[in-house]
């Protein structure tokens, strides 16, 4: 059986999400696994839930990175900085001392529900062919477009002003940093992230995260997640063999079961991921095929 599947680590600040996956791939490759990659990147100074791709589900980052993301974030009111977390250069400051608690709750409540939020500049969006990261650092500032993202909850967990400890509930591609700095000029002082947790990124939770220097080449298989857990939320199908070689030939099979939604991850035989495969015409066409 192929060795593929994911690792839910618990990324610790100071490193970047390339330098954990450069760390594992060392230690995945004495099983002669070469392909690593990682599902939703998290800033150095960021801690948490940092989803790893094995092997062929390399493949499936883009369907494990967008699901529902939580974060814990603390954000200094008063304090702007150019990177819009602790790591940049300050840029503006303004008294605090007049702000309080209830204040603080009001302004979160505008930032609820579906929103336009328009991402910092050290990120690594690309506009005009270049990262806005590295033309933040060139020193050059460029209007960036508003991204629609959703929060689905905003909670103050601790208020002690200047600082504010939020829990945040959000859709994939929200950026923490750009709450933070939002939230500093609704209530007109100013702001910036300085530490922030992923507690949880679709079905991967800090609870069930392994330290990163917990992992060795004897050990890593057993924290392997396989996809048909990291996907339990998904609708599946298990393929029989005459079912599974039609597929893997990349041809359609009939839909001729109870299952109503319109993608399916579809298991072989022996609970291998096979394929993700999209209804069309009552026909199950592949879109990814694995085996």
């Amino acid at each position: 059986m192929t060795i593929s599947g994911f690792l839910n680590v618990h990324k610790p600040a100071g490193m970047t999400s390339h330098d954990v996956v450069a760390k594992v791939r060392r230690i995945v490759k004495t099983q002669g696994i070469n392909k690593v990659g990682h599902a939703g990147t998290l800033d150095p100074m960021a801690t948490g839930v940092l989803i790893l791709c094995i092997g062929s589900a390399t493949r499936l980052s883009d369907d494990v990175m967008h699901g529902t993301k939580q974060y814990q974030a603390t954000v200094r009111l008063g304090i702007n900085t150019d990177t819009y977390d602790a790591e940049g250069s300050i840029t503006q400051q303004h008294d605090t001392t007049h702000l309080t608690p209830e204040q603080v709750q009001q302004a979160l409540l505008p930032f609820i529900g579906a929103i336009d939020q328009i991402p910092p500049m050290y990120s690594a969006i690309k506009q005009g062919g270049k990262k806005l990261y590295d033309l933040a650092r060139a020193g050059q500032t460029v209007e960036r477009q508003p991204r629609r993202i959703t929060i689905f909850a905003l909670e103050m967990i601790v208020c002690s002003l200047p600082d504010v400890v939020l829990q945040v509930t959000c859709s994939a591609g929200t950026y923490i940093r750009s709450l933070a700095y939002d939230l500093g000029e609704a209530m007109g002082v100013g702001g910036h992230l300085t530490a922030l947790a992923r507690t949880q990124s679709g079905q991967f939770t800090l609870e069930n995260a392994v330290a990163l220097d917990m992992l060795t080449p004897d050990n890593w298989q057993t924290f392997l997640i396989s996809p048909r857990t990291a996907f339990a939320d998904r609708a599946a199908l298990d393929l029989t063999a005459d079912q599974l070689d039609v597929i893997r030939h990349g041809r359609a099979i009939p839909v001729d079961n109870p299952i109503a939604a319109d993608l399916v991850m579809a298991y072989a035989p022996d609970g291998q991921l096979a394929a993700i495969l999209h209804r069309e015409n009552q026909q199950w066409q592949p879109e990814k095929v694995f085996l």
